[in-house]
């Protein structure tokens, strides 16, 4: 009983800790601002810290919610910052494609990502994350407005990933019943060491067709948005294929690698991926997701879930009031 009191304790110190200096980063960014410019400090240089500084707190976010941090950087981004939306997309690209680098080596050494389950659904994923691409990419340089309509856009697919993720609910150990003959010809089954169990946890996929339309549409998304998928990939995986939830989160990093470096090479075949931009953004979010990942573990991880989904909500209605604003449908 003592022990759990003492527990608690220090989870609720460590949440207070958090919130604390997130506080403090804000308050630092609202001064930095108010005061560069008596300072003498360059426009660049303040866009440069304060890139960093919020990217900072995206990070700490990201891994303590289980969103990823391209994908809070990219609905706050464009809803906040003053950069091009092609610019922000590439960085947001850039954020994912660090964070799954990052991860994909460690869960291929302890057994868990499925390369079975990977390689279809990153061929499909991949073709149409580059479609993605060179469409967002189009639609902003092709119109006059085209800026505007990404934004209105996004905000749409974030209203969409806000039910998904308020009404998904992941199973850690599902059970696939009866697979699909595109499963059984590709013989695609997984199986990998639990320590927590002392066993080797065996499993059976199931719904591939269904599961490569989904990935098919994600990954279109995630290319013109500029957004990670792991907050779809990994849902589809488990609880449409029935992939264990380590092995989907595994397997999703493997694809997101492949995926966001495809789309990636789009944007910085167009000159949307500003080093200005990316250098800052990598690097705060990089620093702040390790900090999350271990607050996370003393945290009630719904609590941060919901502050998230209040982030992306507001984010969405933003984003679309401003790009209806510029649309001249309304006066904002």
């Amino acid at each position: 009983m003592v022990t759990e009191l003492k527990s608690a304790k220090k989870s609720r110190q460590t949440v207070l800790a958090a919130i604390s200096a997130i506080i403090l980063i804000a308050g630092i960014l609202a001064w930095f601002f108010l005061q560069g410019g008596a300072m003498g400090v360059s426009l660049w240089s303040e866009w440069v810290i304060f890139l960093f500084l919020f990217t900072f707190v995206i990070g700490i976010l990201g891994p303590m919610s289980g969103v990823g941090g391209g994908v809070i950087f990219v609905g706050l981004g464009m809803a906040i910052l003053p950069f091009h939306v092609d610019f922000i997309r590439g960085a947001g690209l850039v954020a994912a494609l660090t964070t799954a680098l990052s991860s994909a080596p460690h869960f291929t050494k302890k057994g868990l990502a499925n390369f079975k389950v990977a390689a279809p659904l990153v061929v499909v994923s991949t073709i149409f994350s580059i479609m993605g691409s060179v469409f967002g990419l189009w639609i902003s340089n092709a119109f006059p407005q085209g800026s505007s309509y990404v934004k209105v856009s996004l905000g749409v697919v974030l209203f969409i990933m806000l039910a998904a993720l308020a009404t998904s609910k992941n199973v850690e150990y599902p059970e696939t019943k009866k697979q699909d003959r595109l499963s059984k010809m590709l013989n695609i089954y997984g199986e990998w060491y639990e320590p927590t169990l002392n066993r080797v946890v065996e499993y059976r996929v199931g719904n591939l067709p269904i599961g490569l339309l989904f990935f098919a549409g994600v990954g279109f998304v995630a290319g013109m948005f500029g957004l990670g998928a792991g907050w779809a990939n990994v849902p589809v995986l488990n609880l449409i294929m029935g992939v264990p939830l380590k092995a989907a989160v595994a397997t999703s990093m493997v694809i997101l690698a492949i995926n966001d470096s495809a789309s990636l090479w789009v944007y910085l075949s167009k000159g949307a991926v500003l080093p200005l931009i990316v250098v800052p953004t990598v690097l705060g979010i990089g620093i702040g997701s390790r900090i999350g990942s271990r607050i996370a573990v003393r945290t009630k991880p719904k609590v941060i879930k919901y502050l998230v989904i209040g982030l992306i909500g507001l984010s969405a209605i933003v984003n679309i009031i401003q790009g209806l604003s510029s649309m001249g449908v309304f006066k904002w």
